[in-house]
């Protein structure tokens, strides 16, 4: 078990690791994300590490690449022994791949170089009560996944080698992360920080199937970075979801909440598949786009405070929707 110091220094550090003293049934991994500012370069490298069921062959360190151009994606294993990280800060290895706050050293799949963050990362304030983006909820040990927002928003510059191409570009980054036991049976992920109308502005909006105790609920959150100011809507914070849709073509989503009322319409596109954690083994399951587009409208006293077009956007629509949609309310 952790020490009531170290559990106190991980509840802080949302954006540091947390499995020192796991031993099976566990995995971590942060999502670097990085768009060049023509919209040209569209890409998430993914490190992390995954421990199986006792007694399983599954241990294993990895770095996901996801072409967000192109829907490729490569996944790089390594033996768990080159995976290392802080506990009490973002800074992870795994095998020649290097990541921190400022940047990433890169040798896997198609990518070989150096990604420089230039700007300060802007998290989502952290503090004992509320450790993050899941407020409360980051506080409970029996949590089936754990999430982190390292950064909505930095700057980078890039000098890469793609395919043996070089090549060289500034633009955007955003960081995130997940960790505990499983992906959730269902939820969706949309992400952008490339709003028409603010290139400050950041979004994050998910829904998940959250077990708790014997039953089940419809877990959100939303963070919608602008104007100098972080605006939530979460389960934790009294919102309400005025309405979710989800078919082939759209996301349609609404949430009213102390911030107003924020209106997201997304359009679906293809994309690449990455692997995510279930107890066996590193299943390649999840479709994830960098290629969609939002139209977002934030509203304060019926006053429309920002609205535009996000595109580059990131979207995962993944497992039994229908049980998400179908289930409400919260604990």
């Amino acid at each position: 078990m952790l020490s009531p110091k170290n559990y106190i220094t991980g509840v802080m550090h949302p954006e540091a690791f947390h499995g020192q003293n796991k031993t099976k049934n566990y995995f971590e991994g942060w999502y670097f994300k990085f768009v060049s500012d023509d919209l040209s370069q569209k890409w998430a490298v993914i490190p992390g590490v995954f421990r199986g069921l006792q007694g399983s062959n599954t241990h294993e360190a990895f770095v996901q690449v996801l072409n967000g151009a192109t829907g490729e994606s490569f996944y790089i294993t390594y033996p768990i022994e080159q995976f290392s990280a802080e506990g009490n800060k973002f800074d992870v290895s795994v095998g020649p791949n290097h990541f921190s706050d400022q940047g990433a050293t890169l040798n896997a799949g198609p990518l070989k170089g150096t990604i420089k963050i230039q700007s300060p990362l802007k998290p989502w304030p952290v503090t004992f009560a509320r450790p993050g983006i899941m407020g409360w909820y980051g506080l409970v040990p029996m949590m089936e996944c754990f999430h982190g927002l390292v950064s909505f928003h930095h700057t980078i510059t890039a000098d890469l080698e793609i395919d043996g191409k070089k090549v060289a570009f500034a633009g955007k980054g955003y960081i995130e992360k997940d960790w505990g036991k499983n992906f959730p049976s269902g939820y969706i992920w949309l992400h952008s920080n490339h709003l028409d109308s603010d290139p400050d502005a950041s979004l994050v909006s998910s829904a998940a199937i959250i077990p708790w105790l014997a039953a089940s609920f419809r877990g959100f959150i939303m963070g919608f970075h602008h104007s100098g100011k972080l605006h939530s809507w979460t389960t934790y914070n009294k919102s309400k979801e005025d309405y979710l849709t989800i078919d082939d073509s759209h996301i349609k989503w609404q949430v009213t909440g102390p911030d107003g009322t924020l209106t997201i319409s997304a359009e679906r596109k293809r994309g690449g598949l990455l692997h995510a954690p279930l107890k066996t083994a590193m299943h390649q399951r999840v479709e994830e786009t960098m290629d969609a587009e939002f139209e977002i409208r934030h509203e304060i006293n019926g006053e429309v405070v920002k609205e535009g077009k996000m595109k580059a956007a990131a979207m995962e629509v993944f497992g039994d929707i229908e049980r998400l949609l179908a289930i409400n309310g919260k604990k």
